[in-house]
């Protein structure tokens, strides 16, 4: 196989440049943030690499494990607090600073998230492949898909970015102030971890 190197032949077909403005963001934990999402990111993935030492030069190979760099979104408050709340509810569930009970809770009633988990193939004997790796249906219920789908300049989607089993690690505070001349209404930023994402173009 070789290498078309004319000129003619190698150029772009597509010239319209991608807006930052241009996405819709869907996450089904959180039916309540989707509307007021303001901001979200394809995030960064870096591979690792080896270096073999040598009497000269260290010489550098390709590695085989990716790093995926955590999904943020932003989003506004809204004036009863119920879309930053369910956040705040999904991470007290998780983490349950209070009692277990709060565990147990949010699992039977507090995630939006249907549960259906197939709990993985636990009769192989043999570590699945990572995309397979599946959750019991306990387990579903802390977990969510999402999807960022990215539109053409006719508002149009072109590609969607689809995460699978995320779960929050970091939610930002909400600072109030009586001294602001002009009303900016309060954002929030929330930071997934999750499984792994990839990018399927919309046919």
């Amino acid at each position: 196989m070789t290498t078309d190197t004319s000129p003619l032949s190698r150029q772009p077909t597509v010239l319209d440049y991608s807006s930052p403005t241009q996405f819709r963001f869907m996450i089904h934990q959180l039916p309540k943030v989707e509307f007021f999402t303001t901001a979200a990111n394809i995030p960064a993935i870096s591979l690792g690499e080896l270096v073999i030492p040598t009497p000269y030069k260290s010489i550098p190979i390709l590695g085989d494990n990716l790093t995926f760099d955590n999904l943020s979104i932003s989003f506004i408050v809204d004036e009863e607090l119920q879309n930053y709340r369910t956040i705040h509810d999904w991470m007290i569930g998780i983490g349950f600073p209070k009692s277990r009970q709060q565990f147990i809770d949010f699992r039977s009633s507090g995630s939006n998230t249907p549960q259906a988990g197939t709990g993985g193939d636990k009769s192989s004997g043999r570590m699945p492949d990572v995309g397979n790796v599946g959750l019991s249906v306990a387990d579903k219920a802390f977990y969510t898909d999402a999807t960022l789908t990215i539109l053409s300049n006719k508002n149009n989607p072109i590609v969607e970015v689809r995460f699978s089993d995320l779960f929050p690690v970091a939610l930002s505070g909400l600072d109030y102030n009586q001294n602001v001349t002009d009303v900016e209404y309060l954002t929030a930023t929330i930071d997934f971890r999750y499984k792994l994402y990839e990018m399927v173009t919309i046919e």
